[in-house]
């Protein structure tokens, strides 16, 4: 436990005049909370999967009444005071080239909506080799109208699956629109295990989609990275003329298929995701799918089986938030535990927007650094 002392002073004659020594800054003002206890709190949750109640029961142990109501409007009051780090953050996303885009379903019992309906977790992925930004939006639907106010003002390049919605939004904010190859693969590997039949045409579909990843992969596996020039000049000269043949496989195969079939999904879902898939062909920027993305989603995905819905909408804001700032910590190569020590320790002081800009992941040197394998 920390005790502040607070010095009071006055006049030695008259008593009078009393000056009391300011409080240290609060992250959360009133609150017993210290910023390690918030961090611990915010890590066992949302990196390590461990619900509230579940925390409750583990203090209870240590002899600490923390009760889970207690824990949980700790975390709504720290979403809304991270805020500002959470609008850098964006911005620092909307500046960036590239953009992954996914979403995943979410339960909310307390809503507008049937506490069986789903609502959606989106999730952006981008910024700069050396920023990166990985954030999390909670949303009620998965409207176009959610689509396009997440990607309002940004100029680059959208990578997403086939979700009819991106379409619309790429066309709306005049975006280069690429699309992900691992989705077209996964359509192919169902095909595997549900139709027997066509296997041998799902075998060479995959044969091909496996020749440009060994490209992507042989050029990752450099001592020395490649340049953008490299990458541009290596696709050119390896992945193109394997796109084409694979393309003309594909337009040689549709008409062949009955359409109710898997096999003719997944041919005609690589059609018709065809240019998108190309993108990457002629953007040295582009990877060949949106794995970045769906890697980043995956820490959700586990914690959601562990603590299964949201209660109300406000927790399900600030389970956004907190995700966003845990996961581009890691992703910056930054432990998040450490990192929400810090940040909590001097929000409460920043006042400027350099103040704020001081306290994003790259821009904090910690001692310990996160494990690389374990960053999306």
């Amino acid at each position: 436990m920390l005790n502040h002392i607070r010095l009071k002073y006055a006049c030695p004659c008259c008593k009078s005049h009393i000056k009391l020594a300011e409080k240290p800054a609060q992250i959360l003002p009133k609150s017993n909370a210290a910023p390690s206890l918030l961090a611990h709190i915010a890590c066992a949750k949302y990196v390590d999967g461990l619900p509230l109640n579940r925390q409750e029961k583990q203090f209870h142990r240590l002899g600490l009444n923390l009760p889970r109501a207690t824990t949980a409007n700790w975390m709504i009051k720290l979403a809304e005071v991270v805020i500002p780090i959470i609008n850098l953050l964006n911005d620092h996303l909307l500046d960036g080239p590239l953009i992954h885009c996914d979403e995943t379903t979410l339960q909310v019992l307390r809503s507008d909506k049937a506490p069986s309906s789903d609502h959606f977790m989106w999730v952006r992925a981008g910024g700069f080799p050396e920023r990166k930004v990985l954030l999390f939006d909670y949303a009620p639907s998965r409207s176009a109208e959610i689509a396009k106010r997440l990607l309002l003002g940004f100029k680059g390049i959208l990578l997403t699956d086939g979700y009819e919605v991106y379409n619309n939004v790429a066309e709306a904010h005049s975006l280069v629109h690429a699309g992900c190859l691992a989705h077209a693969r996964r359509y192919f590997k169902d095909v595997i295990k549900a139709q027997p039949e066509a296997t041998g045409s799902a075998n060479i579909a995959l044969d091909y989609i496996g020749k440009l990843y060994d490209i992507e992969r042989e050029l990752r596996q450099r001592k020395l990275l490649p340049t953008a020039d490299e990458w541009l000049d290596a696709r050119q000269q390896k992945s193109v003329p394997i796109m084409a043949q694979f393309k003309a496989w594909l337009d040689d195969l549709a008409p062949k298929l009955p359409p109710s079939t898997k096999i003719a999904k997944a041919v005609h879902y690589a059609l018709g995701q065809w240019t998108k898939l190309s993108v990457y062909l002629t953007e040295p920027i582009v990877p060949i799918d949106n794995n970045r993305c769906e890697n980043a989603i995956r820490p959700f995905v586990i914690g959601r089986r562990n603590w299964l819905f949201c209660d109300t909408t406000a927790g399900a804001t600030a389970s956004a938030r907190l995700y966003s700032l845990v996961e581009t910590a890691r992703a910056n190569q930054l432990e998040p535990h450490a990192y929400l020590t810090h940040l909590f320790a001097r929000l409460p002081s920043a006042a400027t927007v350099d103040d704020f800009e001081a306290l994003l992941p790259w821009n904090v040197k910690l001692a310990t650094p996160a494990n690389p394998r374990a960053s999306p």
